[in-house]
């Protein structure tokens, strides 16, 4: 349960949300007021309230934001599961540790469905320096490009972090005698789903409420990593029992 709301004097240790913007943007670039508003939303974060009705936040407060943010970037998990593993989270003094500094308990480390993060903007690679990163020859680097895997960013000459993620995995594909053209339906697929995603995100966008947008990441990060559990599953009944396990 929250505090009271504190008065309009600041008390000592609590935040107004300007503050914990620019605390949390030194580690989450893109987190904006409306982002901190939209996770209060939804319940994950209860800041008091001033007489004035103006936010102050405590550091607990500031840490269950950083939780999330951590969550939602490196883990990937929809915003359910992590207010489900925060109410969980006392449930071991590990966990209460974990929560208090802001980063994923043990349960949630182990959940990765998939890799969603936005990519960092300082990320600009050429090809050979994509090359030498991901491992791979400059021959599969262009291969990659020619089958559709990798692009340049738009209006650029450059790759970006989602094209170096890629030749990772295309790196680690060639281990079982995979090159980039056996892997073009990976790109048709992908697209196929970025459509549906598109279809549902789109419309949420538009809205002109201010945590619109922040809904319309957090929807489409949710089905991102449906798409894969659903993707995984399709292969593993695909496989059958002998094969899957």
């Amino acid at each position: 349960m929250n505090p009271a709301a504190a008065g309009d004097t600041p008390a000592p240790g609590l935040l107004s949300i300007g503050e914990v913007l620019a605390e949390l943007r030194t580690e989450f670039p893109d987190v904006t007021i409306s982002k901190i508003r939209f996770l209060e939303a939804e319940g994950l974060v209860e800041p008091a309230r001033s007489r004035s009705g103006y936010r102050k936040f405590s550091r607990a407060d500031v840490a269950r934001l950083r939780f999330v943010l951590l969550s939602q970037r490196d883990h990937y998990l929809p915003l359910r599961v992590i207010k489900d593993q925060l109410a969980q989270s006392g449930s071991s003094d590990d966990d209460r540790g974990a929560a208090s500094a802001g980063r994923p308990p043990r349960a949630l480390v182990s959940v990765e469905p998939g890799h969603f993060a936005p990519p960092a903007d300082d990320v600009r690679l050429s090809a050979r320096e994509l090359a030498e990163a991901a491992g791979i020859s400059e021959e599969q680097v262009a291969d990659c490009v020619q089958h559709g895997l990798v692009s340049m960013r738009p209006g650029t000459t450059w790759f970006d972090a989602d094209a170096l993620a890629v030749a990772v995995v295309v790196k680690e594909m060639a281990r079982y005698g995979l090159e980039a053209r056996h892997l073009r339906a990976f790109r048709t697929a992908a697209d196929r789903e970025v459509g549906l995603v598109q279809q549902v995100v789109t419309p949420l966008a538009r809205q002109r409420h201010p945590e619109a947008r922040a809904r319309a990441q957090e929807t489409a990060r949710e089905m991102a990593a449906l798409s894969v559990r659903l993707h995984a599953a399709l292969v593993r009944a695909g496989l059958g029992p002998d094969l899957a396990g």
